[in-house]
């Protein structure tokens, strides 16, 4: 089947013989055991990270639910791997593939920076057992050490939209697994394993879900990391709710929609801002000089919904997120509406300052409002902050050739 069809079927080929059209909701925390012999077994089976066999109890929610699974199976599908395990959010998902690889005696971590800001403050602060060497990207594998367990990375980066070769990555790590999260460009634009991953994360809050009204994370991998990953979950209790489950495997129904319909419009925005005097640079891999190495139509199909652009100040930064009307001033990204925020405050606080995102920097995540509206609501919101700073030159850089893709 095609990808949209996948996107509109997978995990739901059972329901005609069910009797249902949507996928039914299992909300029991407690299943029968029947012996107890059996369901000791059950229960050893599932906490240590296996799949339950036909006829074996499900014993409890938190080691296992069949709401999560449908939503498990169809991401795995999505990303061509061969499962995928479900937790409460993108951190959670993100911590128990750090844990596991620390239980396995292999602490160390190769990242490359940027990184969303909570991924990147767990690393940096060692929280859970990590150590963690920032690289760049060509210097990967001088990095790897003897107890290197994983290699870190995400493209499109957040919030400055970098793009990293995975290939080139892989080729890097050799035999490390790579991790990469994926929300930005989600199974629609890029599927990582196709290009040597090992692992793909995704905060399932953001495109996956795509209403801004479910919290979720999904690791999706191989058959052997699936296992550790689940027995994690199992033991620290990370499990997705069912009715959260259930809401995202919908949005997986209109995924490619929602995330075509929202690239365009971004490409609009984004070259709009590009044409502005107040904008001093604009990050989105529609920008010339903004993929260098040609990685869209390569790697990925696509530009993605998000971008990024640089005023001239901190002050004109703030103002311009504070004045928008029809853009929500709010944290998150991939929803049907836009939002907008200033990184540096927000999400990226916790990161050291000198991989900081600059003061001046704004993310917008593009929704499907019509693009015009957008662009007169960035509009008004620039003319405001030009006029209240009127007395600050604006510099005018209109592609990413001319200075560098961010500032560290």
């Amino acid at each position: 089947m095609s990808f949209d069809t996948e996107a509109v079927h997978a995990a739901r080929e059972d329901l005609t013989a069910l009797g249902v059209h949507v996928p039914p909701i299992d909300l029991s925390t407690t299943y029968p055991v029947g012996e107890v012999d059996s369901g000791g077994a059950s229960y050893e089976n599932l906490a240590t990270g296996g799949t339950p066999s036909a006829g074996d109890s499900l014993v409890y929610q938190r080691l296992w639910n069949p709401t999560v699974a449908r939503l498990e199976e169809a991401l795995a599908r999505l990303e061509g791997t061969e499962q995928a395990v479900a937790f409460g959010s993108g951190m959670a998902a993100l911590s128990a593939i750090l844990l596991a690889t620390v239980s396995a005696g292999k602490p160390h971590v190769v990242a490359v920076r940027p990184l969303y800001g909570g991924s990147d403050h767990v690393l940096a602060t060692g929280l859970l057992g990590t150590r963690v060497t920032w690289a760049d990207p060509d210097g990967i594998a001088a990095a790897l050490e003897p107890d290197t367990g994983l290699v870190v990375v995400e493209t499109p980066a957040n919030p400055t939209l970098d793009l990293l070769d995975l290939a080139a990555v892989s080729r890097q790590a050799g035999s490390i697994p790579v991790v990469v999260d994926n929300t930005f460009a989600t199974p629609v634009l890029q599927r990582p394993v196709e290009h040597g991953a090992t692992i793909v994360l995704h905060s399932a809050t953001k495109f996956l879900g795509g209403h801004g009204d479910v919290m979720a994370g999904l690791v999706a991998t191989d058959a052997r990391w699936a296992a550790r990953i689940r027995g994690v979950r199992a033991l620290t209790g990370g499990l997705l709710h069912p009715m959260a489950a259930y809401q995202v495997h919908r949005g997986l129904q209109t995924l490619p929609t929602r995330v075509r319909a929202q690239q365009d419009n971004a490409q609009v925005v984004a070259h709009w801002l590009a044409r502005q005097d107040g904008v001093v640079r604009v990050f989105h891999p529609s920008i010339q000089g903004c993929d260098p190495k040609g990685l869209v139509g390569r790697q990925m199909s696509g530009c993605g919904a998000v971008l990024a652009f640089e005023v001239a100040s901190f002050d004109v930064a703030a103002t311009v997120a504070q004045s928008c009307r029809l853009i929500t001033h709010a944290v998150s990204l991939g929803g049907v509406d836009s939002l907008i925020q200033h990184p540096a405050s927000l999400t990226h606080r916790p990161v050291t300052p000198e991989a900081r995102p600059a003061a001046s920097v704004l993310r917008l995540s593009v929704g499907l409002e019509d693009p015009g509206d957008i662009v007169a609501d960035l509009r008004r919101a620039l003319d405001l902050a030009s006029e209240r700073h009127s007395g600050r030159p604006v510099p005018v850089v209109r592609d990413c050739e001319r200075e560098p893709v961010h500032q560290r």
